[in-house]
């Protein structure tokens, strides 16, 4: 049975932390941008987002964080959410689900423990901006 179910492969859609000037906060801060780079829209977008790992050497985990879009057309961007500088030494998780069609996409992001930093910055595609791009 389980044989009989094909899971897509999700391609050119991914996540970016771009560092960006806030005038609430009076300094710099990294938001988390979703990225369709495909010829497609993307409908009925859903991201869940947590950070979760081992701080001073207790585990620790954030809550869930849940945003929806109607849709997302191609080779666009979305700016998903601020990314809380307490959570950058932990890992940061983005579940993204979408569906292209009638076709169900979805894929596991994660930012890896301090790794949304200003030394691993590279060209955004869409954005051209510097930031730290998981696929």
């Amino acid at each position: 049975m389980k044989s009989d179910i094909t899971i897509p492969e999700v391609e050119n859609v991914f996540l970016a932390a771009v560092q960006e000037w806030s005038d609430d906060f009076m300094e710099k801060v990294w938001y988390a941008y979703l990225i369709n780079d495909s010829d497609f829209q993307i409908d009925s977008v859903m991201v869940v987002s947590k950070a979760f790992g081992t701080l001073d050497g207790e585990m620790k985990k954030t809550s869930l964080l849940r945003h929806a879009f109607m849709e997302v057309p191609p080779v666009s961007v979305v700016k998903i959410e601020m990314i809380e500088k307490s959570v950058l030494s932990l890992n940061n998780e983005f579940m993204v689900t979408y569906f292209i069609g009638n076709t169900l996409y979805d894929k596991k992001f994660i930012f890896k423990a301090n790794t949304i930093n200003e030394t691993a910055v590279e060209e955004v595609p869409i954005l051209f901006v510097d930031g730290v791009i998981v696929r």
